[in-house]
C-alpha cells in the first residue's frame, strides 16, 4: 500500500513538473523576409544599390563599346597593317579583354559587399526588435518561417504585427 502511494505521489510530481515546463515555454514565429520588405529603410537601400549597379553598368558598357570599336577598327584595317602594328593591336585588344573580365569580377564582388554593408544595419535593427518583442511578451522561441524549417505553427503566435508596431511600421 505504501509503495502505491509513493508511486502515485511520484507520478503526480512528474505530471505537475511536465505541465509547468510546458506552460513555461512560449514559441512564436516570424517571416523575416516579410519584415525586411515592410521596413522603410529597405527602399532607400534598394535605390542606393540600383544607382551603384547602374554606375558599374555604365562603366562596363563603355569598356565593351571601346572593345567593339577596337575590334571593328582592327578588322577593317588589318589588311594594310604591318605585322608589328598588327601584333600591337592584337595585344591591345587582348589586354582590354582581360581588363573587362577583371572589372566584371571586381564589380560583382563590390556590389555584393555594398549590399551587405547597407543591409547589415537594417538586419541588426530587425533582430533587435525581434529580441525585444520576444522578451517583452515572454516568448522562449521565435522561428523564422522564411527559412522553411517549421512544420507546424499556430498563427496566433505570429509576432510580425508586434515587431512592425515596435518599429513604427503600419
Amino acid at each position: 500500500m505504501r509503495t502505491i502511494k509513493i508511486k502515485l505521489l511520484l507520478i503526480a510530481v512528474v505530471l505537475t513538473t511536465t505541465a509547468f515546463a510546458q506552460k513555461a515555454q512560449k514559441s512564436g514565429y516570424i517571416n523575416s523576409n516579410d519584415l525586411m520588405s515592410a521596413m522603410p529603410e529597405r527602399n532607400t537601400v534598394q535605390k542606393e544599390l540600383e544607382d551603384y549597379a547602374n554606375q558599374l553598368k555604365i562603366t562596363m558598357d563603355a569598356m565593351r563599346k571601346e572593345y567593339e570599336t577596337k575590334i571593328a577598327d582592327f578588322q577593317s584595317k588589318q589588311d594594310v597593317m604591318t605585322d608589328v602594328i598588327k601584333q600591337a593591336k592584337i595585344k591591345e585588344i587582348t589586354d582590354l579583354e582581360k581588363r573587362i573580365g577583371e572589372f566584371q569580377q571586381t564589380a560583382e564582388a563590390d556590389l555584393q559587399k555594398k549590399e551587405q554593408d547597407l543591409l547589415q544595419p537594417i538586419i541588426d535593427k530587425a533582430k533587435n526588435a525581434i529580441n525585444d518583442v520576444a522578451k517583452e511578451n515572454g516568448y522562449t522561441e521565435i522561428t523564422d518561417t522564411s527559412l522553411g524549417v517549421v512544420l507546424y505553427f499556430d498563427e496566433k503566435f505570429d509576432i510580425l504585427p508586434l515587431v512592425k508596431k515596435k518599429l513604427g511600421i503600419e
